[in-house]
């Protein structure tokens, strides 16, 4: 009789212990990516304060240039106004670096630009904060990764559902600047 009711005990027991250990798994996943989020979004933030700097001193050098220079202005607005989910701030940052990228052709024109001394220590700045950008994005992609691995794996996917532990998107935007072209922005033209 007392082994029958301890093995009736661990029936109940093991099952409801493998259910909160994956709960705990999928709030852990789940934490770890919203505090990698918080990474992304300083970097995203950081770039976003170099661009009125970039803009006045291309702007110097380039004043005829003002669709370019107003359109990366425009959509630097748009990613700080933007509040959405990854997704969205995925499309806009993805814009933003277009832009950018628009305007780091623009400078290809202008060899007094490139060979200024306060345009190559942003730039310099400007390729520091890409490269932290992009491992804070590889790193919260990884976190979405093991997250989506354990939600959808049989049998925790089963835990995920009865708990409704919805989805996370990953944040893909290609990379801005990350190096320094062969072709000039040292002021060797």
């Amino acid at each position: 009789m007392l082994v029958a009711g301890g093995l009736g005990l661990g029936l109940v027991i093991l099952p409801l212990l493998y259910v909160v250990v994956q709960y705990n798994g999928l709030i852990a996943l789940r934490n770890h990516i919203r505090e990698s989020w918080s990474d992304v979004d300083t970097e995203l933030k950081r770039r976003h304060e170099l661009i009125p700097n970039l803009v006045a001193i291309v702007k110097a050098y380039a004043a005829h240039e003002r669709e370019v220079l107003e359109n990366v202005v425009t959509l630097r607005g748009r990613c700080l106004e933007n509040q959405g989910g990854v997704a969205s701030q995925s499309g806009v940052e993805q814009q933003l670096v277009e832009g950018l990228q628009r305007l780091m052709v623009l400078v290809e024109h202008y060899p007094q630009l490139k060979a200024d001394q306060h345009f190559l220590a942003l730039q310099k700045e400007w390729i520091q904060t890409e490269n932290r950008i992009q491992a804070a994005r590889r790193f919260y992609n990884g976190n979405v990764r093991d997250y989506r691995i354990k939600r959808e794996a049989f049998p925790s996917s089963l835990v995920a559902a009865v708990f409704h532990f919805g989805p996370e998107e990953y944040f893909q935007v290609e990379p801005g600047l990350r190096e320094r072209p062969e072709s000039g922005f040292d002021g060797k033209a």
